[in-house]
């Protein structure tokens, strides 16, 4: 019989905020033909909040750790259910409510076809109304290295039920991997620390030759709060050069250079108007250091390894447009949206390695 483990990270006070509805919706859980055992990973947490997992969910693995990187925190989770002979690993937030059928649907659909290595849930904005409204059905990746949701905000009708394949990458927020997968590409990458970690994956897998795929009858309600996401600029920007550095070939790289440094340009400006400007120090900062660019460097050692995708398969799937209404602006919309839009349809057609 397959084992799943189901891996979970407490970070902070989200257990006394959250716990409670998210481990409700796992006990009801209708999952036959296997089984699964729940792993929560106490991530920079302070002891009472660690009592109150022991309290509430007493038969779950608990993994303390200190530091608060989520990356390191999902490997840890990964490394312990492959010691316990798990099968699959699924990923998933505590701010949110589960389906009775979102693990069942989740197992059903990697198991459908050998070529998926990655299935993602439906996740729905939760809400206190009828309707169902989209928070992701698969995320899009943009060729330099922003990550937004599709189908965001929409009112759920199926319109995405149909063509499942995931065309950029799976939200962290629910996915299933194989523990082939892992087996073949490796572990989280914990110098991604938290966000883009989950492009990050994606695009082993996809490079190793997998699909990446959406199982739209797995649903689950996400407590999406934008402003909690934005707090850690410092990453999101660093990581989405990580991502780009380690990923694209060389010659690619070159050919998204011009792009690159005037969307640059433009991020600097923004940081300096939005007041954070000495977090894009930061990010300069880590750049100049040669641990960092020692990691890529072994990332992209290894990723040649388990290569099968060339960069022609994985670019045709990514975007030239930035289109996230959280951030959209009239510059973004009018002006450089159209612009990089043109540039990365030219470009494409120059990347035949």
């Amino acid at each position: 019989m397959k084992k799943i483990g189901i891996i979970i990270i407490n970070y902070k006070d989200y257990a006394e905020k959250f716990l409670e509805d998210c481990i409700e919706s796992l006990r009801g859980q209708q999952a036959p033909g296997f089984l699964w055992q729940l792993y929560i990973i106490d991530n920079c947490s302070e002891k009472k909040y660690l009592e109150e997992i022991k309290k509430h969910v007493p038969q779950s693995v608990i993994i303390p750790r200190s530091d608060g990187n989520y990356s390191a925190a999902n490997k840890k989770g990964i490394e312990k259910a492959k010691e316990d002979g798990c099968d699959y690993f699924v990923i998933t937030n505590m701010d949110v409510i589960f389906e009775k059928d979102w693990l069942h649907e989740l197992v059903k659909t990697i198991e459908s076809d050998n070529k998926i290595g990655i299935a993602q849930s439906k996740v729905l904005l939760h809400k206190k109304n009828d309707k169902k409204i989209i928070n992701s059905v698969g995320n899009v990746l943009h060729f330099l290295g922003f990550g937004f949701t599709k189908g965001y905000r929409e009112e759920d009708n199926g319109q995405y039920d149909q063509n499942t394949e995931i065309s950029g990458y799976a939200s962290g927020c629910s996915l299933i991997i194989k523990k082939e997968v892992i087996d073949k590409i490796g572990n989280y990458d914990p110098q991604y620390y938290m966000y883009h970690d989950d492009i990050e994956l994606s695009w082993r897998t996809k490079l190793a030759g997998y699909k990446i795929v959406l199982a739209p009858k797995s649903i689950m309600y996400h407590k999406y709060e934008f402003n909690r996401s934005v707090r850690m600029l410092y990453y999101m920007e660093r990581n989405r050069y990580i991502v780009m550095f380690s990923f694209y070939k060389i010659p690619t790289i070159i050919l998204i250079l011009p792009p690159l440094i005037i969307m640059e340009m433009g991020m600097f400006f923004y940081a300096i108007a939005g007041g954070w400007f000495i977090t894009k120090l930061r990010v300069y900062y880590y750049f100049l250091k040669p641990q960092a660019w020692n990691h890529i460097f072994k990332v992209r050692r290894q990723v040649r390894k388990f290569r099968k995708a060339k960069d022609k398969d994985i670019v045709k799937n990514i975007a030239g447009k930035v289109e996230y209404q959280e951030i959209m602006n009239p510059i973004l919309k009018y002006l450089v949206n159209p612009i990089f839009d043109a540039y990365w349809n030219l470009v494409k057609k120059l990347i035949i390695w």
